[in-house]
C-alpha cells in the first residue's frame, strides 16, 4: 500500500487509505464494506475457509467470499483490526489477497493466469509423452515387447509424471490440506485422494510387480487427468478475470487530469480527486469527463457506452447531464461539476458491480451443503469399493477405488451454479442493466405482472414542443423568435424549446420569477416568452406556453408541450406483454398526461394522480390478488412502492447509484433491457438446470459403472473433467 500523506488525523488518513476499495454504509461510525481480490481458491469448501480466517480477527461482523468471482467482501471496523492483520490471515489460511484496487488486482491476476497455464502446459505435454511410452504396452502382441523394454517404459513413465505430480498437481494437493486442517470436505479431497492413490499404487507396481499393489500402472491416466481437470480450471478461471476486467473498465473510466477553470479565466490541471462541486472544468474533443455534471456551454457528441452499454453516442448541449468516465467525441465543452469521486455514476456501478459479484444466492450456499455431504460420500463409497474389490480381485482392487473417487468428484457440481450466475451478471451488465442483488435474476423468472412510473422512467426527464399555432401571424417565423428568447431561461419549458437556437440580438433581457423571460428586440419592441396568462390576458385554454408582443393587440404564438416518451418505450411494453403480462402505468402526474403516454407507448391500465401511498396500495392489492410485480421506477420518489415489489429496478440516474435500494439499476436507461433481462433471466435459469442435470445424470451413469470394474481410471479422468467443462462452457452460452 502506498505511504499516506504526513500531517492527516488518524481517521481521515485512515479512510484516504482505504477510499480506493472501501465504504462506509453506515457513515463514518459504522463498519467498512472492503472488497479484496483472492488469490488459489479453486472450489467452494475455500470460501469456508477464508470466511473463517477472518471473522476470527477482532473487529471483523462479516466475511462474504465469492467463489466463482474468486472476490472477498469484508465487513469490519478498521480501527480495530489493521489492514496488514487481515491479509496476513489470509496468508495464513493458504491464499493470497490483493485490495480491489486495479493495479495490484490485475498484477494478481496476470500471476494468477501464467501459473495456471504453465501448470497446464506441463501437464499437457508429459501427458503426451507418458502415453507415448504406454502405448507400446497396449498394441503389442504378446512376445512381441521384451520385459526390459517393458519395464525401461514404464520408469520412463514413471519419470515423466513426476513433474506433473509436483508441479502441475500441487494445486490439488495444497487445496485439500487445506481444506482437512480446516474440518471441511471440498472437491480437491477426492481429486487428490485419487491422483495420490493412483500414483502410489502405479509407483509400487513399476518397483515391484509381484508386490501388493500388482503390476498395472495407470501413468497415461493419471496424467491425461491432471491436464484435463486443469484445462477446465483454466478457462473458469478466464471466465472469471474477464468478469474482473470489465469492473476493473469501469473503475478505471476516469481521466487522469482535469482542466479546471480558474475565477480570472485561467486553466489549471489537476487530478480528479481535487475537483469539488461547483467548479468547472474544460473538456475537449477525445477527452474524458472527470466527473458528474451538467454542461455550461458547448455541444457535441458523448460516448456513454463504458458506464450504460449503449454503442452509439449521445448528442449533449447546454444544459444536458454528463457522467464521469464518458468521453467527448468531436464537441468541447464546459461542464459545471455536481458530483466527485465515490459519488460518480462511474464510481456507483463500481460499487453496485463488486457488491453484486461477492454474493452468493441462497440456491448457492445449498449446492455447497450439498457438495461437502458428497464428498464425504464420495470418498466412503471408495474406500467400500476398495475393500469389496480386494476381498474379491485384489490387482483390481485400487484401480476401482481410484475411479470411484475420480469420477464422483462434486466438480461439475459446484460450478454449475456460479458459473451461470456470474455469467449472466456480466451479459446484464453489458446492455446496461446493473444487478444489485444476484439472487434477482431468480425472482426475475417468478414475475408474471409489470408497473411502470411515467416521469424519468417511461418519459424523459425534459419536455418536447408538440404543437403550436398563431391567429393570424406566421407561426413558424414567431417559433424562431421564441426558440432564440428561450436560450436566456433555465426553465425546464424553455430549455426543451432552445433547442439549440441562437441567442443573440435580445436587449435587456430578464427574466421574472414564475412567469417567464421578457427582452427588447432591436426595434425597442418588448416580447415575452413564458406563462400564457402573463404573455396575453385571454389565453388560450389548450396552451401551456406563450410567446407575444404588444399586449392584447399583439401577435402571439400559442404552444403545448409534452414528456417525451423513451425512444424504445413502445417496443419494451409491447416485448413485455408478449410475455403474456399485464403492463400498468402508476403516476402522480394529471391524468390527461398521463392517459397521453399511455396510448403512446401502448398501455391501456393507467392511473394518474396517484400519490406514494395509493402507489402502494395498488401494488399490494395486485401481490395479494397472487401476482408477483416487477416494478420500474426513477427510485426518488418511488422508493415505498419499489420496496414493496416482488422485483425491483430502478432507472440509473446520478447520485442515485450510490443509495438505492433497489434490485438491479438500468444505468442505460434503455427500457429494451427489461424484456432482455427477462429472457436472459428464464435462459440462466434453464442452463443452470441443465447443468445441474448434467452433474446429476453424469453421476448416476458412471458410479455403478466404477463400482462394476467397468470404467477403468483414465475414462474416469475424462468423463469427471469434461463434465466439468461441459458446466462452464454451457454457462459461457449466456454472453451471446
Amino acid at each position: 500500500m502506498s505511504a499516506l500523506p504526513p500531517g492527516l488525523p488518524a481517521a481521515e488518513a485512515d479512510a484516504q487509505h482505504l477510499a480506493p476499495f472501501t465504504t462506509w454504509p453506515d457513515g463514518p461510525a459504522g463498519a467498512a464494506v472492503s472488497q479484496f481480490q483472492v488469490s488459489g481458491m479453486h472450489c467452494a469448501a475455500c470460501a469456508g475457509i477464508i470466511e473463517a480466517a477472518v471473522t476470527a480477527l477482532p473487529g471483523v461482523e462479516r466475511a462474504d467470499v465469492n467463489a466463482a468471482a474468486a472476490r472477498l467482501a469484508l465487513h469490519w471496523h478498521p480501527a480495530r483490526t489493521p489492514l496488514a492483520e487481515v491479509l496476513a490471515a489470509l496468508q495464513a489460511a493458504g491464499y493470497q489477497a490483493t485490495p480491489d484496487v486495479a493495479a495490484p488486482a490485475r498484477a494478481l491476476r496476470r500471476q494468477e493466469g501464467r501459473q495456471a497455464l504453465w501448470r497446464l502446459f506441463v501437464a499437457g505435454f508429459l501427458m503426451m509423452q507418458v502415453m507415448m511410452m504406454a502405448t507400446p504396452a497396449y498394441v503389442a502382441e504378446p512376445g512381441e515387447l521384451s520385459p526390459d523394454l517393458d519395464q525401461l517404459m514404464r520408469i520412463g513413465s514413471w519419470l515423466l509424471t513426476l513433474p506433473v505430480m509436483v508441479f502441475s498437481a500441487g494445486p490439488f494437493f495444497s487445496g485439500a490440506w487445506r481444506q482437512l486442517r480446516a474440518g471441511r470436505l471440498g472437491m480437491d479431497v477426492p481429486v487428490a485422494l485419487g491422483i495420490g492413490v493412483t500414483f502410489v499404487a502405479s509407483s509400487g507396481a513399476v518397483f515391484d510387480p509381484a508386490g501388493l499393489f500388482g503390476r498395472e500402472v495407470y501413468f497415461d491416466s493419471l496424467t491425461m487427468f491432471v491436464a484435463l481437470l486443469l484445462l477446465a480450471r483454466w478457462l473458469e478461471l478466464g471466465a472469471r478475470h474477464r468478469a474482473a476486467e470489465a469492473l476493473e473498465a469501469v473503475a478505471g473510466a476516469l481521466p487522469a487530469s482535469a482542466h479546471r477553470l480558474k475565477p480570472d479565466g485561467s486553466v489549471e490541471r489537476v487530478v480528479p480527486e481535487a475537483l469539488r462541486p461547483g467548479d468547472r472544468i474544460r473538456v475537449a474533443a477525445g477527452e474524458g469527463f472527470a466527473a458528474d455534471g451538467c454542461i455550461l456551454s458547448g455541444q457535441g457528441w458523448v460516448n456513454e457506452a463504458l458506464l450504460t452499454g449503449e454503442s452509439a453516442p449521445v448528442a449533449k448541449a447546454e444544459g444536458d447531464a454528463v457522467v464521469a468516465g464518458s468521453v467527448s467525441v468531436d464537441g468541447a465543452f464546459v461542464v459545471t461539476v455536481q458530483r466527485v469521486g465515490a459519488d460518480t455514476t462511474a464510481q456507483g456501478i463500481v460499487r453496485l458491480m463488486q457488491q453484486a459479484q461477492s454474493q452468493r444466492p441462497a440456491s448457492h450456499g445449498v449446492l455447497d451443503r450439498v457438495a461437502a455431504g458428497f464428498t464425504a460420500v464420495v470418498v466412503l463409497l471408495a474406500l467400500g469399493a476398495g475393500l469389496a474389490w480386494w476381498w474379491l480381485e485384489p490387482s483390481r482392487a485400487v484401480a476401482v477405488a481410484v475411479a470411484v473417487l475420480i469420477v464422483t468428484c462434486p466438480c461439475a457440481l459446484t460450478l454449475a451454479a456460479p458459473a451461470a450466475w456470474l455469467t449472466a451478471s456480466g451479459a446484464l451488465a453489458r446492455r446496461g442493466l446493473l444487478l444489485a442483488d444476484l439472487a434477482a435474476l431468480e425472482r426475475l423468472c417468478e414475475v408474471d405482472a409489470v408497473v411502470f412510473d411515467k416521469t424519468g422512467t417511461l418519459s424523459e426527464d425534459r419536455l418536447e414542443l408538440q404543437r403550436h399555432w398563431a391567429h393570424g401571424a406566421d407561426a413558424d417565423a414567431l417559433l424562431r423568435l421564441a426558440r432564440s428568447l428561450a436560450v436566456w431561461s433555465r426553465h425546464p419549458q424553455a430549455r426543451a424549446l432552445a433547442d439549440g437556437a441562437d441567442g443573440s440580438g435580445w436587449l435587456d433581457v430578464r427574466e421574472v420569477a414564475g412567469r417567464g423571460v421578457e427582452a427588447r428586440d432591436a426595434t425597442g419592441q418588448v416580447w415575452r416568452l413564458g406563462a400564457p396568462a402573463w404573455v396575453q390576458p385571454e389565453p388560450d385554454p389548450q396552451a401551456r406556453l406563450a410567446f407575444g408582443c404588444g399586449g392584447a393587440g399583439g401577435c402571439v404564438l400559442w404552444m403545448t408541450l409534452a414528456e417525451r416518451p423513451r425512444a424504445d418505450a413502445a417496443d419494451a411494453v409491447a416485448a413485455l406483454q408478449a410475455h403474456g403480462w399485464p403492463v400498468r402505468l402508476l403516476s402522480g402526474d394529471q391524468p390527461a398526461a398521463v392517459a397521453q403516454l399511455a396510448a403512446a407507448v401502448g398501455i391501456e391500465a393507467w392511473q394518474g394522480g396517484a400519490t406514494p401511498n395509493s402507489k402502494l396500495a395498488a401494488v399490494r392489492a395486485w401481490q395479494a390478488a397472487g401476482e408477483r410485480v416487477l416494478m420500474v421506477g426513477d427510485g426518488i420518489n418511488d422508493a415505498p412502492v419499489l420496496a414493496e415489489a416482488h422485483v425491483r429496478i430502478a432507472m440509473g440516474q446520478g447520485a442515485l447509484l450510490a443509495r438505492s435500494a433497489a434490485d438491479a439499476l438500468l444505468v442505460s436507461n434503455r427500457l429494451m433491457a427489461l424484456p432482455q433481462a427477462v429472457d436472459l433471466a428464464r435462459k440462466t435459469r434453464r442452463v443452470l438446470r441443465q447443468n445441474l442435470a448434467w452433474a446429476a445424470l453424469y453421476n448416476l451413469a458412471c458410479v455403478p459403472l466404477a463400482l462394476a470394474g467397468w470404467l477403468p481410471p483414465l475414462a474416469a479422468g475424462i468423463g469427471m473433467a469434461s463434465s466439468s467443462l461441459f458446466v462452464v462452457l454451457n454457462a459461457q452460452r449466456l454472453n451471446r
